[in-house]
């Protein structure tokens, strides 16, 4: 029996931000980080939380797979961004869609956050310990942006995507690769709250999100297209059998420099990145939503999904849809 994607949603904030809009606030164009990033703009929040729109993306994603809440037995989220440090995230979506019958918690692996925690949910569904997932990559990465820092807050944005996962006789994940590197964590950074206790003094500081731009390219580019080669053979595949590649959507020069070490046609890279800008855990989620929602995704394809960023961690999969 395999695991298969049932279901797919996505939920994006209302509020669209263009590179035009941020060159009002600050020093940069639209030629400057559409020609670096691909990105033209982005979905920001006003009232819309991390759970919320985690919330929104599950109701679509069990409408799209035909089922209740009552069906789902397992959620887990992938965020950096929960709304609070307790409950998590994952419990909250099970208060807001009434999934009473279900195990909820949070993972962090950042960029690799969705594909970490779909790994979890497929060994989980694999050993019949539950029978029906509910996986969801969510941010709200404007809150933890630095917005006078020109060279990182214009590449994220904020939204959710979500997954419902079932054991199937047909198609399915067909094999899965995952890694971390903490010596190089540095390069893609994010201060929690400090000591806040009698013993210290306490910094009241916000910590906001740094990154080694340079770094993470020569990371990506290196370890993400090996990761994709080991998924592919682990599944008896060549890379000629792919019909997508599903990559977390950081930068379109990331993108482009996988196809062409995968030897793959840059056609097979969907992009939402244009639209939607980096949003961490949600990109793999948001663009597959998108995808299936295009009707692009058809019975036997076959799917590679890779995730890469903070940790540093990366993630890949091969499944039949």
């Amino acid at each position: 029996m395999g695991t298969r994607i049932i279901g797919t949603g996505s939920c994006l904030p209302e509020t669209v931000v263009t590179n035009d809009d941020l060159s009002r606030i600050m020093d940069t164009s639209d030629e400057w980080i559409s020609s670096r990033t691909g990105i033209r703009q982005r979905h920001l929040v006003r009232e819309e939380t991390t759970a919320g729109m985690s919330a929104e993306a599950a109701r679509r994603a069990m409408d799209n797979a035909g089922i209740t809440a009552q069906d789902i037995d397992l959620i887990i989220v992938g965020t950096v961004t929960a709304d609070h440090v307790l409950p998590s995230c994952a419990c909250e979506v099970q208060a807001a869609i009434g999934a009473e019958h279900a195990v909820a918690f949070d993972i962090n692996a950042a960029c690799s956050g969705f594909m970490f925690a779909l790994n979890i949910a497929h060994a989980y569904l694999q050993t019949g310990t539950y029978k029906t997932a509910l996986v969801i990559g969510a941010e709200t990465l404007s809150k933890i942006m630095d917005w006078n820092d020109r060279s990182t807050c214009v590449l994220f944005g904020d939204g959710a995507g979500a997954v419902v996962l079932q054991l199937s006789s047909q198609g399915g994940v067909l094999a899965f690769d995952q890694g971390s590197d903490g010596v190089k964590g540095g390069v893609l950074s994010c201060v929690n709250r400090t000591n806040n206790n009698p013993l210290v003094e306490t910094s009241k500081e916000l910590g906001y999100v740094h990154m080694d731009g340079q770094e993470v390219y020569r990371f990506a580019v290196t370890t993400v297209p090996a990761s994709v080669i080991r998924t592919v053979r682990a599944a008896g595949l060549s890379v000629e059998d792919i019909d997508y590649f599903a990559l977390h959507q950081a930068n379109v020069r990331i993108l482009q420099a996988v196809a062409k070490r995968l030897k793959a046609p840059e056609d097979k890279f969907p992009i939402s990145l244009d639209r939607c800008g980096n949003i961490s855990a949600a990109s793999v989620p948001i663009l597959l939503d998108e995808m299936n929602r295009k009707g692009l995704l058809k019975p036997g394809m076959k799917i590679a999904m890779s995730g890469f960023g903070g940790g540093l961690t990366w993630a890949s999969a091969v499944l039949e849809w």
